[in-house]
């Protein structure tokens, strides 16, 4: 074993002569809140999707929360990203947040944000782009959406709220 003094890019970055300036969308960012609500009825099929929110692909998501009521026995999503209707709407990762959720019970605040691993932590530093692999940004947006992968057995809302980094 040994004794180690590790530093994260921040701080190596800060620590640097001359000093290297962090990007926003890591240190000293803006964060941005968004919130979309969306009605589910009883009945609504596995690979119905709910789009919620937007962010860009140049965006860091550092919280994403889900608030809803009881979905009914069985009902379960899977949280990502699709394209806009602007781009074609098709899915980019339907479980990018996470996957399997259980939505039959009511819940409050409960935090999805890296539930699938997709985002795992050496990717947390990362904006979208960069967590989906890209070799560069598409200056793209994307909804966040819920595609059922069980059917609802009952009608309620699903809520979605997001603080996102930006630069």
């Amino acid at each position: 074993m040994a004794i180690v003094a590790v530093k994260s890019a921040q701080i190596t970055n800060a620590d640097a002569t001359p000093m290297r300036i962090n990007p926003a969308y890591q240190a000293n960012s803006r964060i941005r809140g968004a919130v979309g609500v969306a009605a589910f009825a009883n009945g609504d099929s596995a690979a119905s999707v709910y789009r919620f929110l937007r962010v860009r692909s140049n965006d860091r998501v550092e919280r994403l929360f889900l608030d809803m009521d009881a979905g009914g026995a069985g009902a379960v999503a899977d949280f990502g990203l699709y394209k806009t209707a602007a781009d074609g709407g098709a899915v980019v990762v339907a479980a990018f947040f996470a996957s399997a959720v259980a939505i039959a019970a009511a819940a409050r605040a409960v935090d999805i944000t890296r539930e699938s691993g997709t985002v795992t932590v050496a990717l947390m530093e990362k904006r979208i782009w960069e967590q989906l692999g890209l070799t560069a940004d598409p200056q793209l947006e994307y909804d966040v959406a819920a595609t059922l992968t069980v059917a609802t057995a009952a009608a309620g809302n699903m809520a979605l709220s997001a603080q996102i980094a930006q630069n």
